[in-house]
């Protein structure tokens, strides 16, 4: 599946690994349970882990440092679970690396998704790059902060419009 990463469709060049299959070389996103083998098996490209719905961020607290990429799931449009992951790792174990979103995301959620520290989402081929694009420039104004750091401007409007 293509990458959607700041707004332009990107060739996905990590390997997923499935349990029960060998641990290539090159850049490899393995399950949890896999992680400490593929440390010891990959010493040619970069390491990422699938985190699923389920399973929690602390679990990686660590290896974050060793870590270039988590990938996040979505299994169904309305389960928020991937948004508490991710916002976790980007505010409370300052993980800087790159936090992919793929399963069951509607562009809807894309503004959502960026707020919450995502950068790559994983879309069906032929994406229409445009619908996500105006999905993430529908919202202009946000109440609550995110972790991009900027101002939630919500509030300072709000007092103007009602006072």
């Amino acid at each position: 599946m293509p990458l959607l990463e700041n707004g332009q469709i990107k060739d996905d060049t990590w390997l997923l690994v499935q349990d029960g299959d060998a641990v290539p070389a090159g850049d490899v996103l393995l399950p949890l349970s896999r992680l400490a083998e593929g440390f010891a098996r990959n010493t040619e490209g970069r390491i990422g882990v699938v985190l699923a719905p389920d399973e929690a961020v602390d679990a990686l607290r660590g290896v974050l440092d060793r870590l270039e990429a988590v990938q996040l799931t979505l299994p169904i449009f309305r389960d928020g679970r991937a948004f508490t992951q991710a916002r976790a790792l980007r505010e409370h174990l300052k993980f800087d690396g790159s936090i992919r979103v793929g399963g069951h995301v509607l562009p809807d959620q894309y503004e959502f998704l960026l707020r919450c520290g995502v950068t790559d989402i994983l879309v069906p081929e032929g994406t229409d790059v445009s619908v996500w694009e105006r999905a993430h420039k529908a919202f202009t104004v946000a109440y609550q902060p995110s972790v991009q750091n900027e101002a939630p401007e919500g509030f300072a409007l709000r007092r103007r419009l009602f006072s």
